[in-house]
């Protein structure tokens, strides 16, 4: 059958040009410095970060800012009310070393706001923010090398700079993580061409939700996170209004020098990509993409019954072959065998956007034990 002809070789020819072009992008990744040296006077930097639930990874993640070389950093967390043990961890690092780190209790989510982005209005209105030169805004599960921000720094002042996201390394632990994470980290990287995103004549943004480095002036200039109070994509779109605005935005490297985990197990990946899905500004573009990307996502399952058993094993080696050396470069770490079960990534996709629309026809987006309402 001519359909069924064309759509094995079609999805064939879609997943081999998108793994040509994750090459291609990854290539073209600037990296930082290894070791660059201070100026007399660095710039001053307020890192800011929203902590709800985070008790697991907290620990690490605030060890490893609080250790950073860069002199002139002052840390803003907003605890922004945890109940799982985060709040003790706040108060003993803040009693440690309170010189560095102020830590700010908050109970009550105003409506019209995301919780992660009131928190981090909250955390740019304080003091510290206000008088600082630069504002950092990372999550609360996020570990930095302890010259991570001197690097991040000295990349940002050596060219034009008003906006720098870092690409980190993801700690992929459980099963579930190990066989989607890498495959997503990939398909993020597809679709941001990174030497575009400074041309201020090219659509391309980027914000990463682990480090983003914006330029006071700049944040100030589009009303920073109250400009859009309820974006749950909070980093991208602070990334686009901001290059939107005239302002220079940069994407690096970051990892393995900044790698997270970035959920636990199954059930938190499908809960992240459903609430990242409802958020899209182009949510109704997702019932007919559906189909599609099970069609493709999943080629190297039916393409034997579509009589291309030597395409179907072609694709299912060379998937996890060439984006397993992507993911090798970004993150450290040997292959992992568990790649091969890459297409059960269009199965995860598929039941995170299921749940979306169905979020969208309530109107109502919830993450974090909380329904915050669509707009």
């Amino acid at each position: 059958m001519v359909w069924l002809e064309a759509a094995s070789w079609g999805s064939a020819g879609s997943i081999l040009a998108a793994l040509a072009l994750l090459r291609r992008h990854w290539a073209r990744l600037p990296e930082l410095e290894p070791d660059p040296a201070l100026p007399p006077q660095p710039p001053t930097v307020c890192l800011c970060i929203p902590v709800r639930n985070e008790a697991a990874e907290l620990p690490a993640a605030l060890d490893s800012w609080l250790a950073q070389d860069y002199p002139a950093l002052q840390i803003l967390v907003v605890d922004d009310g945890s109940t799982d043990g985060s709040t003790e961890i706040l108060q003993q690092r803040q009693t440690a070393q309170p010189e560095r780190l102020r830590v700010l209790r908050n109970d009550a989510l105003p409506p019209g706001w995301l919780g992660k982005n009131h928190a981090l209005d909250l955390a740019s209105r304080q003091p510290e923010a206000l008088a600082a030169a630069w504002l950092l805004f990372a999550d609360g599960d996020v570990q930095a090398a302890p010259g991570l921000l001197r690097r991040a720094m000295a990349f940002a002042q050596a060219q034009p700079t008003d906006i720098l996201a870092l690409v980190p390394a993801i700690d992929a632990i459980s099963p579930a993580e190990r066989v989607i994470l890498p495959i997503a980290a990939s398909a993020f990287l597809l679709l941001v061409p990174p030497h575009q995103v400074p041309n201020p004549r090219h659509p391309a943004f980027c914000g990463v939700g682990g480090f983003t480095l914006v330029r006071r002036e700049a944040y100030d200039a589009v009303d920073g996170h109250a400009g859009a109070p309820l974006e749950a994509i909070d980093d991208m779109m602070l990334a686009r209004r901001v290059k939107a605005a005239g302002f220079i935005n940069r994407v690096a490297k970051g990892g393995p020098d900044l790698h997270l985990r970035m959920y636990h197990g199954l059930r938190e990946l499908v809960r992240a990509m459903r609430k990242n899905s409802a958020a899209l500004p182009f949510w109704w573009l997702l019932p007919p993409l559906l189909p599609l990307a099970l069609m493709i996502g999943l080629a190297p399952l039916w393409l034997p019954c579509a009589g291309h058993p030597i395409l179907a094993l072609l694709l299912w080696l060379l998937v996890p072959t060439l984006a397993g050396d992507v993911q090798q470069r970004m993150t450290g770490r040997p292959m992992d065998l568990l790649w091969a079960l890459w297409p059960l990534n269009a199965l995860v996709f598929a039941a995170g956007t299921a749940w979306a629309l169905w979020d969208r026809v309530r109107g109502v987006n919830h993450w974090r034990g909380r329904d915050v309402a669509l707009r």
